[in-house]
């Protein structure tokens, strides 16, 4: 016999209930629980005298402590409580690093925020989010002391500012949709709209210096970050936009530049890879006072000419260039180099093939210099428009290990 048949006669089927109907039955459970709660502590408070005291000072108490203590007294269900208060507040909190990152996602995909809000990280989780609001968070209680009263003011502002755009919001909604009952559902909002507006206004001005004003600077802050943002979208899109089709013309060969340091197996590696890009090739080796890069300009015809030569090929014009850098400026003569280079041809790219030696383990870059990655990021900026940037790495096998 079916479940169903098994019930009275009489007894029906109780309808399922819509998602928008049980969060409108949960959200009318939790204000009736946090009303019967808040009187219930403005009674005790009243009947046991119980007051604030000041934050930070010794002797401070929250009033549920106060309370608590002054009901049961300070016996382990003092203690109980207490950590069942401390639970809550840790599961309060929660809700602002489950929802904050969909936020930031959601005005990540309006272009208001940066694009890394948008992706999940390896939790599937929007990890940039819940950095940024840990950061803020950790922020927060460092300038404020760990004194959360001092924190009200901003939380204040805050609130009744969403509490205004909410209800403005619906006002807008309401005047938009229309019908029989929108004007009822417009006047209470735009009455919830104005009363909050009011409020707003009056905390800012009341407790301005009493910390209203941070979050005031912050949010005029967020207004034009989020406006910058999408500013700096709309002009990237406007400048890499094409309709043409691809022009495949092909262009002429590049001027290709390998920064050296001495004849190696990395060197080599990355002048390879050169001439297989372009017969212009400079292989550029600026010389300091280190006494173990030997200067190259007397063996370049042996190392590099005669090997060409004995291929059957066609010797490409490469030349060695050597300067000597005074006060052991490395990137400077590089840098002049390959910019001269580009001005000289402005019809041709300056291609910079960067050696660059990969260690096996993370460990190993903590003995490095990275002259490479230094190189490649002033080339990227301030190098120009004309400067294509090539990496070469040389990977290293594992060391042996040792007995």
């Amino acid at each position: 016999m079916h479940r169903d048949d098994r019930r009275g006669s009489g007894e029906q089927r109780r309808p399922c209930l819509s998602q928008a109907e049980q969060a409108r039955r949960t959200l009318s459970y939790i204000v009736a629980s946090l009303g019967i709660l808040l009187a219930g502590i403005a009674i005790l408070a009243r009947a046991y005298g119980i007051t604030a005291t000041e934050p930070g000072k010794s002797g401070y108490q929250s009033i549920v402590s106060q309370m608590v203590g002054a009901v049961v007294g300070r016996g382990p269900f003092y203690y109980v409580t207490l950590a069942a208060v401390v639970a809550v507040l840790m599961l309060s909190a929660n809700t602002s690093f489950a929802d904050f990152p969909r936020l930031c996602r959601l005005l990540a995909l309006d272009r208001f925020l940066p694009e890394p809000f948008i992706h999940r990280g390896r939790r599937l989780a929007f990890s940039y989010g819940i950095g940024v609001l840990a950061g803020l968070s950790a922020l927060l209680l460092v300038v404020f002391q760990g004194i959360t009263d001092a924190l009200i003011p901003l939380f204040a502002v805050g609130a009744f500012l969403a509490f205004t755009m909410s209800q403005a919001g619906m006002t807008a909604h309401w005047r938009r949709v229309g019908g029989a009952r929108s004007r009822l559902h417009l006047a209470v909002n735009a009455t919830g709209a104005t009363a909050t507006a009011a409020t707003l206004v009056v905390i800012i001005i009341s407790k301005f210096t009493e910390g209203a004003w941070i979050s005031t600077l912050l949010v005029l802050g967020a207004f034009l970050i989020f406006c910058n943002v999408r500013r700096h979208y709309e002009h990237i899109d406007e400048v890499v936009r094409a309709s043409a089709p691809l022009d495949l013309t092909p262009p002429p060969p590049p001027i290709v530049v390998v920064p050296i340091r001495r004849w190696d197996l990395v060197a080599q590696k990355g002048l390879r890879f050169a001439l297989r890009l372009s017969p212009e090739v400079y292989a550029l080796q600026v010389l300091l006072d280190d006494p173990r890069v030997e200067d190259l300009s007397g063996e370049w015809h042996a190392l590099v000419e005669e090997p060409a030569k004995e291929k059957g090929v066609p010797a490409p014009r490469l030349s060695v260039s050597v300067v000597r850098s005074r006060y052991r400026r490395l990137f400077r003569p590089l840098l002049r180099f390959v910019t001269t280079l580009a001005r000289a041809h402005p019809d041709r790219q300056v291609a910079v093939v960067v050696p660059e030696v990969v260690e096996s383990r993370w460990y190993h870059y903590l003995l490095h210099n990275h002259t490479a990655s230094v190189l490649k990021w002033l080339l990227l900026f301030r190098g120009g428009k004309g400067i294509v940037i090539v990496n070469t790495p040389f990977y290293l096998p594992d060391e042996p290990e040792t007995a």
